[in-house]
């Protein structure tokens, strides 16, 4: 598919991705390349210029917009919560939307709240009341309400400070072993789309696709010299990590914080992986 504006200027040029069920795909890259234009057409907040999108073979043009919208859930920066509804009516707004009876979507909107690791006790507040950590996770259970099979995730967790993240994407990977839903999960973060993604969509600017691999295909195997970059001067560290979590999580180990002298370690095996590639 192809996004082009009336200015002449190419969002997203000629994609061709297909996106696994039940998986995390992760859209990459520089701002301006096009990842959320790819997200948004979608769901039709952005409409395709040339091309398809098809969900189960079925052309998304074929299916009204409120409707294919209400069917996929949506999560974006800092939350987007309607500040006058409480949390438990935000998280309720799809099931309401789609004519469940008000005690049903609460209901719903409870079970959530505790699902994503929230105090049952925030559902009568108002989003104001709630830290930016909480509020993303109203914003996850949102998504969820309504049990959609697709998820679409614009930089879910980007405006919060990083201790906070890492717990928010450590809760998403939990919930995501549970439910198993397709998830789009846009971010420009490689350290986040390495240990998110099942699959790493790595776009340039220009909307054009670098590469699509799996985290350790892209680690050990970068198509070009763009992603080469893109990735960093530290690409052996990250390596070197996401093999020793992976064997960890193989044994069923948690895997240890990294010491000041493992990180030595580490950048010394890492200046060897970096010479071995040139």
């Amino acid at each position: 598919m192809t996004k082009r504006y009336p200015d002449g200027t190419v969002a997203v040029d000629r994609l061709d991705l297909e996106i696994e069920a039940g998986r995390i795909t992760v859209l990459v890259g520089p701002s301006g390349c096009g990842k959320t234009t790819s997200l948004r057409m979608v769901n039709r907040m952005v409409e395709a210029t040339e091309g398809t999108v098809s969900i189960d073979g079925r052309d998304v043009r074929d299916i009204d917009p409120p409707t294919l919208r209400r069917g996929i859930g949506y999560v974006i920066q800092q939350a987007g919560l309607f500040p006058h509804r409480t949390i438990v009516d935000n998280i309720a707004t799809v099931p309401y939307l789609l004519g469940w009876d008000k005690k049903k979507a609460r209901a719903r909107a409870h079970e959530l709240l505790e699902r994503v690791g929230l105090d049952p006790k925030l559902a009568g507040r108002y989003p104001a009341q709630l830290s930016g950590g909480q509020q993303q996770r109203v914003g996850v259970a949102r998504a969820l309400a309504a049990d959609p099979p697709i998820m679409l995730m614009d930089e879910p967790f980007s405006a919060v400070d990083p201790i906070v993240r890492g717990g928010l994407q450590e809760e998403f990977l939990r919930l995501q072993s549970e439910l198993e839903k397709t998830i789009v999960f846009v971010t420009h973060d490689i350290d986040e789309a390495i240990r998110l993604g099942h699959r790493i969509a790595v776009f340039q600017v220009g909307g054009r696709l670098a590469q699509y691999a799996a985290p350790e295909e892209l680690l050990n195997a970068p198509a070009d010299d763009f992603v080469r970059d893109f990735l960093g001067g530290d690409r052996g560290i990250r390596r070197l990590r996401f093999f020793q979590e992976l064997d960890a999580e193989e044994a069923g180990e948690t895997p240890e914080a990294p010491s000041a002298a493992k990180e030595a370690d580490e950048t010394g095996e890492a200046r060897e992986a970096a010479a071995a590639d040139r």
